[in-house]
C-alpha cells in the first residue's frame, strides 16, 4: 500500500521574506508568500481569525495590517474568500484570475494575470462583470471554436464606478447608455436620480449597484456635461469614459505652490555648466513643452553630440503628491488641439521647458560618434543650459534642405552647428539602414478646425528630414541610456518590442505569397528581412497597406525591466529616456541614472526589480489607454466630418478585410468606413484571413486588401463612431501575382 505523500515542513515563525517586510513596514506581518504557504499546508480554507492564530498575531496594529494584506491578495487574485467567509488558494489549474475585457456584442473575455490563452465569456457570464473588473473564473469548457470558455467564479475588484453616455427615458424607464462600447449593459437610472438631465443628454452616470446575474448596473446622473454636438464634447465624453485623470488633486495643487518661474541658483550648483553651448529646440509648429535639446561638433574621426533632456527628477521626488499623480496619469493625453499634461503647467511648459534664452536643468547624454555614424562612447552628466534657438521642424528642413535664404540669414549664428547637426544626421542614418532599424513610411494626418471646432479639413503630415534627424539622436540617447543601466545592473524599465509570433509569421507570408512577394529569414526573419521588403514595394499604390500588414504582424511594444531587445529598431536594449515632461517611464530612468552617477548601489535604489514589473504594466496599460481615448475623438471627429456628405461618392482603398465586409479608406479624405458584406453582390461571400480577401461562392469576384474602390456614403452613426458606405464599383485592382507556366 503506498503511503501518502508528506506535507511539507512549516514554521509559522520562520519567514523567508522577513527582511524585506521589516524595510518595507514598521509593524511586519507574515509575507504573502508565506500566507500561501501555509494554506498549501493546512489544505483547506482558513478565516482571517485562524491565519491570525497560526502566525500569532495579536496587537491591533497586526490584526489590521493582516485585515488589509488579506484583502490586497483577494484583490490580486491570490486568494479567494469563500461564502463561508474563509479563505483559500487560487489554484491555477482550476481558477484563473484575470481582467474582463468587454464587446459591444455582449460577449467578453477574461485575459489571466498568467499570461495564459484568454477564457470566452458568454453574454450570461457577462452580466454579473464590467469591462476592466478583476475576476475569478473556472474553465467550464471548450464552446463550438475550441476556445477556452470560463465561468465567473468570483469578482475580486470592481473598477467601473461611473459611465459616460447618453441618457434616454422609454415609458418611464431612465437609462443611460455608455459611450464606451466595451461597456455593452446601460445603467439604469431611477426616477429621484436623474437630476436636471433631459432626454439626448450627455451625461456621466455613478454606480449605486454593480451589476448581478440577475439585474443589471443602477446608477445616477452625477453630472451633466451638455448636448450631443456641442463643441468640444467628444473630448469630454472620451476623458470620462477612459477614465483619463484631469483634475489636478488639491496635494499637487499645494506642492506646486513652492515653484517659482525661474530656476533657483542653489539648484544650478555642482552642475557643468553648457549655457555657452549653443543648444537649441527643434519641435512641431504647435509643440509647447521642449523637453529635448541637441548640438554637436566635429572631431577628428566623427562628432560629439550632445542631447540636453529636460531634468524633470529634480523636481518631482520619489512618492511626493507630485509623483503619485504623474504615476496615476503614467503619460501626457495628445487630442486634436487640446492636451491632458502628466506634470502641472508650471513644470510641463515652465520650469522643465527648455524655452529659449532661460536657464534650465538638463541630464546630458554626452555620445562619441564614429564617421560611419555608430556610437562608440557615452556618459551622463547633470548640467545647467540655455537653449540659443526655439527652431521648427520646417524651418529646419527649409535651411538645411531647401537653402532658405531669409531663415538662412536669421539663424546665421547657428547656421554651422545646424550643418554639423544635419552631416552627423546622415552619418547616422546610412549606419541604421545597415543595421536594418525598421523605418515605415505610414501615413499620419492632422485635423484643422475652423469655428466652433468643427473640422474644416484633414491633412498628411510629411515627415522632412528634421523630423529624421531629431528622431535619429532620441533614439540613439535612449539606447546609450539602456547600456548605462545594463552596465551597472540598475532596476530600470526597458521598452521591449518583440518580433512576429509562428502563427503571424505564417499568415504574413500567406499574405506576401499572394502578392508574389516574399519575406526572407525562413522561421526567424530579422529587421533587415522587412526594410529589404518595404524597399522592393516602394512606388507600389498599394505599399502602405502592405506595410499595415507588416506591422501587424508584430507585437505591440510595452515597458517591462526584461533585457529582450527592441525588434523594430535592432537593438539589443532600449530604454525612454528623452521625454520626462510626458512620459513617467523616461523619469523612471532619469532616477536611476542619477542614482548612478551619485555613486549609489543597485541595492539602494528605491525600485526593485519587482516594482519595475508593475510599474512596466502600470504604464503599458495607461498609455493603451491614452491611445484609445485619443483614437475616439479622432474617430468621432471624422463622424462629424462626414455627417453632410451622406449621398456623395468617393474614390477610396481596401485598407482592411473582415469576415463581415471590407473597410475602405477615402483618397485625399483619410476618413474610414465600412462596406458590410450584406450590401455585396447577390452572392455568399468566403472570408480568406491569409489573403486578406473575400472570395464570392458563385461569382468567384474578389475583393482584397488595396483594391481601389468607388464608395458612396450611405450612414454615419456619431453614437457608435462608425460610417457605412456602399460599393459603387471596383476601379483597380491590387497587384496580383504572375500565373506559373506549368512545365511541359
Amino acid at each position: 500500500m503506498k503511503s501518502k505523500d508528506k506535507k511539507p515542513n512549516f514554521t509559522p515563525t520562520r519567514d523567508p521574506y522577513a527582511e524585506r517586510e521589516a524595510a518595507k513596514y514598521e509593524n511586519p506581518i507574515p509575507s504573502r508568500e508565506l500566507i500561501l504557504d501555509l494554506l498549501a499546508h493546512v489544505g483547506k480554507p482558513l478565516s482571517r481569525d485562524q491565519i491570525s492564530q497560526e502566525f500569532q498575531l495579536e496587537s491591533p496594529d497586526q490584526l489590521e495590517a493582516l485585515r488589509r494584506r488579506l484583502r490586497a491578495m483577494e484583490r490580486d487574485g491570490q486568494l479567494l474568500f469563500n461564502r463561508r467567509q474563509k479563505y483559500c488558494r487560487v489554484n491555477s489549474k482550476d481558477l484563473i484570475a484575470g481582467r474582463i475585457i468587454g464587446h459591444a456584442d455582449g460577449f467578453g473575455f477574461l485575459k489571466p494575470d498568467d499570461g495564459s490563452d484568454d477564457l470566452f465569456l458568454s453574454p450570461r457570464e457577462m452580466r454579473s462583470v464590467l469591462h476592466n473588473d478583476r475576476a475569478v473564473a473556472r474553465i467550464a469548457g471548450l464552446d463550438r471554436k475550441g476556445r477556452r470558455e470560463g465561468a465567473v467564479v468570483e469578482v475580486l475588484e470592481r473598477n467601473t464606478k461611473q459611465v459616460v453616455g447618453r441618457f434616454f427615458t422609454e415609458k418611464g424607464v431612465n437609462y443611460v447608455v455608455p459611450d464606451n462600447k466595451n461597456l455593452a449593459q446601460d445603467v439604469l437610472i431611477p426616477g429621484d436620480e436623474t437630476g436636471k438631465a433631459k432626454k439626448g443628454d450627455i451625461v456621466v452616470a455613478e454606480i449605486l449597484e454593480q451589476p448581478s446575474k440577475t439585474n443589471q448596473p443602477i446608477g445616477r446622473v452625477a453630472e451633466v456635461l451638455g448636448k450631443h454636438l456641442a463643441p468640444g464634447m467628444e473630448i469630454e465624453m472620451a476623458i470620462r469614459s477612459h477614465g483619463l485623470p484631469h483634475v489636478w488633486p488639491e496635494e499637487v495643487e499645494q506642492e506646486i505652490q513652492a515653484f517659482s518661474d525661474e530656476v533657483p541658483e542653489a539648484a544650478k550648483e555642482g552642475r557643468v555648466d553648457l549655457r555657452d553651448i549653443p543648444l537649441v529646440t527643434i519641435d512641431g509648429e504647435d509643440a509647447r513643452d521642449f523637453d529635448d535639446a541637441v548640438y554637436c561638433r566635429k572631431t577628428g574621426k566623427g562628432w560629439k553630440l550632445f542631447v540636453a533632456i529636460a531634468d524633470v527628477s529634480h523636481y518631482v521626488a520619489i512618492n511626493s503628491a507630485l509623483d503619485i499623480e504623474a504615476k496615476n496619469r503614467s503619460t501626457s493625453v495628445y487630442f486634436p488641439e487640446q492636451v491632458i499634461p502628466m506634470l502641472p503647467e508650471i513644470l510641463s511648459n515652465g520650469l522643465c521647458s527648455l524655452n529659449p534664452n532661460v536657464d534650465r536643468l538638463c541630464m546630458v547624454c554626452e555620445m562619441t560618434i564614429n564617421a560611419e555614424g555608430q556610437m562608440t562612447r557615452s556618459r551622463f552628466f547633470e548640467a545647467v543650459m540655455r537653449s540659443h534657438a526655439r527652431l521648427t521642424y520646417t524651418e529646419v528642413a527649409s535651411m538645411l534642405v531647401d537653402g532658405n535664404k531669409a531663415l538662412i540669414k536669421k539663424y546665421k549664428p547657428l547656421m554651422p552647428h545646424l550643418q554639423e547637426l544635419y552631416a552627423l544626421y546622415k552619418a547616422m542614418r546610412l549606419s541604421r539602414e545597415k543595421r536594418g532599424a525598421m523605418d515605415f513610411d505610414t501615413q499620419e494626418t492632422r485635423i484643422i478646425f475652423g469655428s466652433e471646432r468643427k473640422i474644416e479639413k484633414i491633412v498628411p503630415v510629411v515627415r522632412n528630414d528634421a523630423h529624421k534627424l531629431i528622431e535619429e539622436f532620441m533614439i540613439t540617447a535612449n539606447m546609450a541610456a539602456a547600456k548605462f543601466l545594463n552596465r551597472r545592473k540598475m532596476p530600470k524599465l526597458l521598452r521591449i518590442h518583440d518580433g512576429p509570433g509562428p502563427e503571424k509569421l505564417l499568415a504574413l507570408k500567406t499574405f506576401l505569397g499572394e502578392l508574389g512577394l516574399s519575406l526572407g529569414g525562413g522561421d526567424k526573419p530579422t529587421p533587415l528581412d522587412y526594410m529589404h521588403l518595404v524597399d522592393s514595394i516602394k512606388g507600389r499604390p498599394d505599399a502602405h497597406l502592405i506595410q499595415t500588414v507588416l506591422l501587424r504582424s508584430m507585437s505591440q511594444a510595452v515597458y517591462s525591466p526584461d533585457l529582450k531587445g527592441h525588434f523594430g529598431l535592432a537593438l539589443e536594449a532600449y530604454a525612454h529616456f528623452t521625454s520626462p515632461i510626458r512620459r513617467y517611464p523616461d523619469l523612471l530612468v532619469h532616477r536611476a541614472i542619477r542614482h548612478c552617477l551619485q555613486d549609489k548601489k543597485p541595492e539602494s535604489y528605491h525600485y526593485g526589480f519587482p516594482d519595475m514589473v508593475t510599474l512596466g504594466e502600470h504604464c503599458s496599460t495607461n498609455e493603451r489607454r491614452a491611445d484609445d481615448a485619443t483614437r475616439d475623438v479622432v474617430s468621432w471627429l471624422k463622424c462629424e466630418y462626414m455627417m453632410d456628405k451622406v449621398g456623395e461618392e468617393f474614390p477610396g482603398i481596401i485598407s482592411a478585410v473582415t469576415s463581415f465586409g471590407f473597410f475602405v479608406e477615402l483618397a485625399d479624405i483619410y476618413v474610414e468606413g465600412l462596406v458590410h458584406i450584406s450590401n455585396l453582390a447577390q452572392d455568399y461571400f468566403h472570408f480568406d484571413a491569409a489573403s486578406h480577401q473575400l472570395i464570392g461562392e458563385r461569382t468567384g469576384i474578389r475583393y482584397r486588401l488595396g483594391d481601389t474602390v468607388q464608395v458612396q456614403v450611405v450612414r454615419v452613426n456619431l453614437d457608435d463612431k462608425k460610417i457605412d458606405f456602399e460599393l459603387v464599383k471596383v476601379t483597380a485592382l491590387a497587384k496580383r501575382p504572375k500565373k506559373r507556366r506549368r512545365k511541359k
